[in-house]
């Protein structure tokens, strides 16, 4: 059990509730980003689910091939919901590289990326499960994009043997196209409350074997009304239901909500910790497996953070000297704000030039209404579904009232 989940104390713990039948009905996995929770939370789904007919005689072994653990091993497994938002795509380019590394040295380690890759992609599908899109006016563009991916992954089943190497690596870069397209185009900020409303409907249902599961990453970005509806599931919460909650800021989710959730916590792992996680989770090589694992996933970005910052502060400079930065080239200079990762480092930039004195750093009212101006930017564009250059045009007219009031 756990044997994927590096460094992390938690396992210990849940491996013992789980096996002394002690797991509630409701579990919050809390601890900072990149600490393994998402992996854990759907290691504990394949536990659950596992049939334990094995010749290990043991449920959940690791080496486990029961159908629900293969299914579960694939993420295709129906009884799991996964929600919440996430940014996916660096693991997905990363995780890629490592297949098709793999598969042209013909490393052992072979098997282990092509799940990797393969769950990678499936992190961010199941986020569009129809059960928690159906009657959405966006399920007509999002069943394109899905029916396509599904076409590639299909082709990368495990039980099927791989294709060539040009073959592998077409399919690969048209997952990667359309799983871009699906995450800069349909991924929320804060999950909607019409999918906890459904996934509510679904959980009442009897499942025809084994536990239902649902997922939810980053609770604590959750609007008042989804917590509110959440909650008054985990009230009266059906059976043979597990509701597993993610976060990164346990302060900001409700108390109500924390009254009715067992908590596991997960800890900072340290740098060597890391980087071997970064070694045995994606093989890097050539120095880079030295990185940690956030510095690692951000070298897949089109665009250095460094680069990106760079921009952030000639922008917000020109615009508090009277000078309007044209859109359109921000827009270039950024790589067009994809992945989404971008714009953030974009605006956290604005706001860190702010703080740092470029004018009077003594007036913290006008640099809290720099930090809501380009919190509505964000907002603008990840959940309003607003193109990046209309909000930086918003964003510019925002600043420049800002500057005409020093």
């Amino acid at each position: 059990m756990f044997d994927n989940l590096l460094y992390q104390n938690a396992s210990s713990l849940l491996k013992d509730d789980i096996l002394n039948n002690r797991l509630p009905g409701a579990i919050l996995l809390s601890g900072p980003a990149s600490s393994g929770k998402l992996t854990c939370a759907l290691e504990i789904s394949r536990i659950l689910s596992c049939s334990g007919e094995n010749p290990y005689n043991q449920r959940g072994h690791w080496l486990c091939e029961c159908p629900s653990c293969k299914k579960n091993k694939e993420l295709s497994n129906t009884n799991v919901l996964l929600a919440g938002p996430r940014e996916c795509s660096l693991e997905i380019l990363a995780a890629k590289k490592a297949f098709l590394q793999a598969s042209y040295d013909n490393s052992s380690y072979l098997p282990a990326v092509r799940y990797l890759f393969i769950r990678s992609v499936r992190k961010l599908t199941m986020r569009f499960s129809q059960v928690l899109w159906e009657g959405d006016d966006k399920l007509s563009k999002i069943a394109p994009l899905m029916a396509a991916i599904d076409e590639d992954m299909e082709k990368l089943n495990p039980q099927k043997t791989l294709p060539d190497a040009e073959k592998l690596e077409k399919i690969c870069d048209s997952l990667v196209k359309n799983c871009d397209k699906l995450e800069s185009s349909f991924m929320y900020d804060s999950l909607p409350i019409n999918q906890i409303r459904r996934a509510s409907v679904w959980a009442h249902m009897k499942s025809v074997s084994g536990k239902k599961i649902f997922i939810i990453e980053n609770a604590e970005r959750m609007l008042e009304s989804v917590r509110n509806a959440l909650l008054k599931i985990l009230e009266e919460p059906p059976e043979d239901m597990v509701f597993i909650l993610t976060t990164s800021n346990r302060g900001a989710v409700m108390p109500t909500i924390l009254s009715r959730v067992r908590t596991y916590n997960f800890a900072e792992r340290n740098a060597p910790q890391q980087k071997e996680v970064v070694h045995r989770v994606f093989h890097a090589r050539n120095g880079e497996e030295n990185l940690l694992i956030n510095d690692y996933l951000q070298l897949f970005l089109p665009v250095k953070p460094a680069e990106i910052k760079k921009a952030a502060s000639s922008y917000f400079n020109h615009l508090m000297s009277g000078q309007i930065p044209l859109s359109d080239s921000v827009i270039k200079e950024c790589s067009g704000f994809e992945p989404r990762f971008l714009l953030r480092i974009f605006l956290v930039g604005i706001m860190e030039e702010a703080r740092n004195g470029t004018f009077s750093p003594a007036r913290s009212e006008i640099c809290a209404k720099i930090t809501e101006f380009c919190r509505e930017c964000y907002n603008s564009v990840t959940v309003y579904n607003i193109s990046p250059a209309a909000a930086i045009e918003k964003l510019s007219r925002d600043l420049s009232s800002v500057r005409r009031s020093l």
